[in-house]
């Protein structure tokens, strides 16, 4: 397979060309700024994109619509469990994890239980997180502590804190996928769940596991994105719900499930996120930005099945 047959490659070519036109608009000035915040801002949409990646390779009809609200959650507990209080960021990662641990069973056991479409469930399970945390915010905006708002917002080689913790996470799942006997379930499961069950995979193991690991990702994503931003708020993952597909599908991850692209969610979330920077320096309103969003994503399912379709 050559390099420009591999699905990633466009993404990352297309944030590659983005860059540079954003660059030569300014006439070169701002572009180690851009790159910096290119990476920040990508981070985010990179972690919560690799939880939603798992779920749709799951294959047609899965989907997490719960990611905003998890993010939320997750991030209004832990500030208001650290209390701004030196020492305390370890404690406050740990009840995000729990509170993404806590909306992936219970989003899995909606789906199991109740037999509700996945979609359906996620965005029935999405309303009760955010009341959650709306109740347990009223209009409080605590500061993260110190040590971890410098953190987040640090940088270790030139490179930001959360971008390493993004292409950490981004290792790990190519890890899991690649070279682990849960990434052969996964894909299997993701091609043909009655084919797999029938040749001895754990599908629901598989999808248990995949709904966790979304929700935990979320979780996390919430805690960074809190304390790089100085306090969580309640709107603060909306972006997020379309971010999250936009990035997996741009990435190349099949949505017919069965495979999933690792490298081509980091280069589309590097991509949307110069896109977004380039069409604010323009002053385009936000229906606008969500209309491109939404027609890239069209364009991109377009596109493939287009050429499945030649295949």
């Amino acid at each position: 397979m050559t390099l420009l047959a591999k699905p990633w490659i466009w993404a990352w070519g297309a944030a590659a060309l983005t860059f540079a036109l954003t660059i030569g608009l300014t006439s070169g000035r701002g572009a180690g700024e851009l790159a910096y915040a290119a990476l920040s801002f990508g981070a985010f949409a990179a972690i919560v994109g690799l939880g939603q990646m798992l779920v749709i390779t799951l294959g047609p009809g899965n989907v997490d619509l719960s990611i905003p609200a998890t993010m939320t959650l997750a991030a209004t507990l832990a500030l208001k469990a650290m209390g701004s209080m030196p020492g305390t960021a370890l404690l406050g990662l740990a009840i995000a994890l729990a509170v993404g641990f806590g909306a992936g069973l219970t989003n899995y056991l909606l789906i199991l239980l109740l037999r509700l479409p996945p979609i359906i469930a996620t965005l029935a399970a999405s309303l009760i997180y955010q009341s959650l945390a709306i109740w347990s915010n009223r209009g409080l905006r605590i500061k993260p502590p110190e040590a971890l708002a410098d953190f987040a917002t640090g940088r270790f080689f030139g490179v930001p804190n959360v971008a390493w913790v993004g292409l950490g996470l981004a290792v790990l799942v190519w890890i899991a996928l690649e070279r682990s006997v849960w990434g052969r379930w996964l894909l299997a499961t993701g091609q043909n769940m009655r084919a797999a069950r029938l040749a001895g995979v754990p599908v629901e193991r598989v999808r248990a596991s995949t709904y966790l690991a979304v929700s935990v990702f979320a979780g996390l994503a919430g805690y960074l994105l809190a304390s790089f931003s100085g306090g969580a708020a309640l709107n603060m993952g909306a972006e997020y719900l379309l971010m999250s597909i936009a990035v997996v599908v741009i990435g190349g991850t099949s949505i017919a499930g069965g495979n999933s692209n690792v490298p081509g969610v980091w280069g589309a979330a590097l991509f949307m996120f110069l896109v977004i920077s380039m069409l604010n320096s323009y002053g385009a309103a936000a229906g606008l930005k969500n209309v491109l969003t939404g027609a890239i994503v069209i364009a991109i399912v377009i596109a493939a099945s287009t050429r499945k379709g030649r295949k």
